[in-house]
């Protein structure tokens, strides 16, 4: 009898890498058999901050964004966003609003909204405000959203996300693993070919 296979995809919703892989994700996930069990895991990137991110900080993540555009075809930002908004590295709690949405069975819808209002729209998903409104769009009651957003309990189910996160070995996003069994091996990543990733999970 076959054993059933787990592919954990580890990621945090602000991260601009899983942003530039989403389009090969979604292929990948497309094309995988009825034998594979998708599993995502937050990672969390940066707890939770009220202080401005530093100049030094935003521009290397300019730099990043320059950088994806340049590797991985087809990737857009609005750079809007570090004139509009005000930058906090704090990513928590976008990934709190995808627990919520977890709750939901709306991780997906919300992932994708999270990067669009980041990555498209120069919107700050490190404002509640932000999360709440797509929250909202996602039909998510947002009065019990807002009112669970920051709570213990709600906390307690990222880092619980995040310490097996760790305890697969993810040390940067996105992260693949797959489990057969026991076993359990690091899927590499490319950004551009779906191809790739499906012959490393099969193979």
């Amino acid at each position: 009898m076959p054993t059933n296979l787990i592919l954990y995809y580890v990621y945090d919703p602000m991260c601009s890498w899983c942003y530039a892989f989403r389009p090969t994700w979604k292929a990948v996930e497309s094309q995988l058999g009825s034998d594979v069990h998708v599993k995502y895991v937050l990672g969390g990137l940066a707890p939770d901050s009220d202080e401005p991110m530093p100049l030094n900080t935003q521009l290397y993540i300019q730099g990043q964004w320059h950088k994806i555009i340049e590797s991985v075809p087809g990737t857009v930002f609005n750079f809007d966003f570090w004139e509009k908004c005000q930058p906090r590295r704090s990513t928590y709690i976008a990934c709190r609003a995808v627990i919520l949405a977890r709750h939901n069975h709306l991780e997906h819808e919300m992932l994708e909204a999270i990067q669009d209002a980041y990555y498209q729209k120069a919107q700050n998903p490190s404002d509640s405000e932000t999360l709440c409104e797509l929250a909202s769009q996602l039909g998510i009651d947002s009065k019990a959203f807002l009112e669970n957003l920051n709570t213990e309990s709600t906390q307690a189910e990222l880092m619980a996300d995040i310490n097996y996160s760790r305890s697969l070995g993810a040390s940067s996003f996105p992260c693949l693993f797959l489990q057969r069994g026991s076993s359990l091996k690091s899927i590499p990543h490319h950004y551009t070919n779906a191809d790739k990733i499906l012959a490393a999970i099969y193979a």
